[in-house]
C-alpha cells in the first residue's frame, strides 16, 4: 500500500509539471499566446467620464485671531448656519436645563402638525404658569397668533394650548417633541414639557440646541415669526387683544440679528439662543445658564464676525502623471 502511495505521488507530480510546461509553451511561444493580441489603445480615457458638472464648494468658516471672550454661561456654542461647522465651543455636551429654548421644539412641531388658519379654544388658560400671553379661557385663537405669542412674548400658555388640541392631547405632543429630537439626532435632549418649566429629566445641551435652531431657521414662518419686535394679535373673534413684546434685548440693537429665542428659570439660569447673519454668513450661538444672556452673546457674536474668515476652497482636477 506504501508503494503504491508513493507511486500515484510522483506520477501526480510529473502531470502537474508537465501541464506547467505545456502552459509556458502556449504563452511564450509567438504567434500562440491570446495575450499576444490584445490591442492596446493609447488614447482611450483611463475612465470614463460622467458628464457631471460639480457645484461651487460654498465658503468654509475658519477661525483666526485672538482668543473667544470668557463667559459666566456654563455652555455655549458657535456654529456657522451654512455649514454647521463649530466655531467656538464651552461644555458643548454638557446636559443642562433648556428653560424657555425649549419653546423652539414647540414652535417646530406645531408648524409641522397645524395650517396657521387653524382655530384653536383655549381651554385651561390658568393651568400654565411662568411667562403669559394673557390667553383667556373659552378664547377662539388661530394657531398663528398662538405661535406669535410663542415665540415672541414666550407665553406658557400659548405653547399649552398648541399641545392641548394636539391628536392625543398634551402627552402625545410631548412624544412628538421627543420624536423629531430623535430624527434630528439630538441624541441628549429630552423633553418632559413644551413650555421649558423645571422638569426631572427634561435636558439638552448646547450643541443639541444649536442643531434645532438650524433646522429651524430653514422655516420661513418661524424664521419671520422670531424676528418679530413687538406685534398685536386678537382673538378669532376680535373681541380679545394680546400686545406681544420680544424678551430679547438684542434684536434690533445688534448688527443682522434675526432672533431666535430666550428662557430663563432660576435653576436654569439665563438661555439665549440667537442666529446672526452679516454680508451673506450667518451663525447660530447658543448660551445656557450664563449670569449675563445678553453682553455675553453679544460678545460671542462680536467676536466670531471679527475673528472667523470664510475661505473659497475650489475643487481643483488632480494632474494626471
Amino acid at each position: 500500500m506504501l508503494a503504491f502511495l508513493k507511486s500515484f505521488s510522483k506520477t501526480n507530480f510529473r502531470i502537474k509539471v508537465s501541464f506547467a510546461a505545456l502552459l509556458a509553451v502556449f504563452t511564450l511561444t509567438p504567434g500562440m499566446s491570446v495575450y499576444e493580441n490584445l490591442t492596446p489603445h493609447p488614447q482611450a480615457p483611463p475612465v470614463k467620464t460622467a458628464g457631471l458638472t460639480l457645484p461651487t464648494p460654498a465658503p468654509y468658516p475658519v477661525a483666526q485671531g485672538e482668543l473667544a471672550p470668557a463667559l459666566s454661561a456654563e455652555a455655549a456654542i458657535v456654529i456657522d448656519t451654512n455649514s454647521a461647522a463649530v466655531l467656538y465651543e464651552k461644555n458643548a455636551d454638557a446636559l443642562l436645563l433648556p428653560a424657555s429654548t425649549t419653546k423652539i421644539m414647540t414652535a417646530f412641531v406645531a408648524l409641522e402638525h397645524y395650517n396657521l388658519t387653524d382655530v384653536i379654544t383655549v381651554t385651561q388658560a390658568s393651568s400654565s404658569i411662568g411667562q403669559s400671553m394673557r390667553l383667556v379661557r373659552g378664547e377662539t385663537i388661530t394657531v398663528e397668533n398662538l405661535l406669535y405669542g410663542l415665540l415672541v412674548a414666550s407665553g406658557n400658555d400659548a405653547a399649552f394650548a398648541l399641545a392641548q388640541s394636539y391628536p392625543g392631547g398634551y402627552t402625545a405632543f410631548v412624544d412628538k417633541m421627543n420624536q423629531k429630537a430623535q430624527e434630528l439626532h439630538l441624541t441628549n435632549t429630552t423633553f418632559r414639557n413644551v413650555s421649558g418649566v423645571e422638569s426631572y429629566g427634561h435636558v439638552t445641551t448646547v450643541r443639541d440646541l444649536s442643531i434645532l435652531a438650524r433646522e429651524a431657521m430653514k422655516n420661513p414662518t418661524f424664521a419671520q415669526m422670531v424676528a418679530t419686535p413687538s406685534i398685536t394679535v386678537r382673538s378669532s373673534d376680535g373681541t380679545i387683544v394680546h400686545n406681544l413684546y420680544t424678551i430679547n434685548e438684542l434684536l434690533g440693537k445688534v448688527e443682522g440679528l434675526k432672533g431666535i429665542k430666550t428662557g430663563w428659570t432660576e435653576n436654569a439660569g439665563e438661555c439665549l439662543v440667537t442666529a446672526t447673519e452679516r454680508n451673506g454668513h450667518e451663525i447660530i450661538t447658543v448660551m445656557l445658564g450664563s449670569e449675563d444672556r445678553f453682553d455675553e452673546s453679544q460678545r460671542l457674536i462680536e467676536w466670531a464676525f471679527a475673528n472667523v474668515s470664510w475661505e473659497n476652497f475650489e475643487l481643483r482636477e488632480k494632474p494626471r502623471p
